[in-house]
């Protein structure tokens, strides 16, 4: 996938929070191995990470995943379940890492323009030498890349590269050469990102975890902010939004906490006055079970953190999936 401007996949990904933020397993974490982060390029948007075992024992966390998973990561996840290799029964953890090629980078560090992939990442412990074998005698020809080879992914026009029998790439050819030509030292990685790196050691521990950039949490924010975003004021905080990041578990019903890294205490306290207009003006128009939802749903600030947090039981989280609002914020 090759996006210009604001990706469809991210606007979409915004939604998911939205549904989580305004309404809205296992205690395993779902934590990247070295070698799966030295396969990202550091100029990443959003990085999504998920226990993939964890989420597909909660029936409520696979109901989430098919209402709201953007296109493009269903596109992703699909070629990974029916590719005919024997991995999504391997499969731990899977991770979406959405990078931007291209573009200006302005005298802040801040990059415009460009375009933007998206590259899966799966862990586990994969018959590497089984699979190979298969492939040869299936003579099925793989795309050398210096001294990886690039196999096609089934019938999906994807492809797909092992790492090792751990780690599994892939994507676009063309996302799959970037996430190598980073791996392999040509360009640089997500540890070289130590913004992203910190934010991401903060969530790490999590079943579900997600960390964006400055120019991805401006555009979740607007998302998420909705009515309230046309207000002057998000046009004030809009560029002293630095990163965010969040975590879902449904260990015990559904929760979901989120954090908006600001540049000061100020903006913090502002942007969480606007997500508590957002969830007013929501529940003016909603049903009892969206307005249940509201409720549950806290936005504070502390320090320079815009803090928000939204937890439910299973029940309740499947009454509002129904609902026109969750149908509404997640299209």
């Amino acid at each position: 996938m090759n996006c210009t401007g604001k990706s469809n996949w991210m606007k979409r990904s915004g939604a998911v929070m939205l549904a989580a933020a305004m309404i809205c397993s296992s205690a395993r974490a779902a934590e990247l191995s070295t070698d799966a982060k030295s396969a990202i390029p550091q100029d990443v948007q959003q990085l999504i990470v998920v226990d993939y075992r964890a989420m597909q024992n909660s029936p409520t966390a696979m109901q989430m995943k098919e209402r709201v998973m953007p296109p493009e990561l269903k596109r992703l996840e699909s070629a990974l379940t029916q590719s005919g290799l024997p991995v999504n029964d391997d499969t731990d953890v899977l991770a979406f890492a959405a990078f931007r090629v291209g573009g200006t980078t302005d005298a802040e560090g801040s990059k415009h323009g460009g375009g933007t992939r998206l590259v899966g990442i799966a862990q586990g412990q994969f018959q590497t030498a089984k699979i190979m074998a298969s492939f040869t005698k299936n003579k099925t020809k793989p795309v050398v890349v210096r001294n990886n080879n690039v196999y096609p992914m089934g019938s999906s026009g994807l492809s797909v590269v092992f790492l090792n029998e751990t780690t599994m790439i892939f994507g676009d050819k063309d996302a799959v050469a970037a996430a190598l030509d980073t791996r392999d030292g040509l360009t640089n990685s997500f540890l070289a990102n130590s913004d992203m790196m910190n934010d991401m050691s903060l969530v790490k521990d999590s079943a579900i975890w997600s960390v964006l950039d400055q120019d991805g949490t401006q555009q979740m924010m607007k998302s998420v902010l909705g009515e309230a975003a046309q207000v002057a004021d998000f046009e004030t905080v809009r560029d002293r939004l630095k990163s965010s990041r969040y975590t879902m578990d449904f260990q015990n019903g559904v929760r979901f906490d989120m954090n908006v890294v600001t540049s000061d205490s100020i903006t913090a306290a502002t942007a969480a006055t606007l997500m508590k207009a957002a969830i007013l003006l929501k529940k003016t128009t909603g049903t009892p079970a969206e307005k249940a939802a509201l409720d549950n749903t806290s936005a504070d600030s502390n320090a320079g953190t815009l803090i928000v947090e939204f937890s439910a039981s299973d029940s309740e989280f499947a009454s509002l999936m129904a609902s026109p609002l969750f149908q509404s914020v997640v299209k």
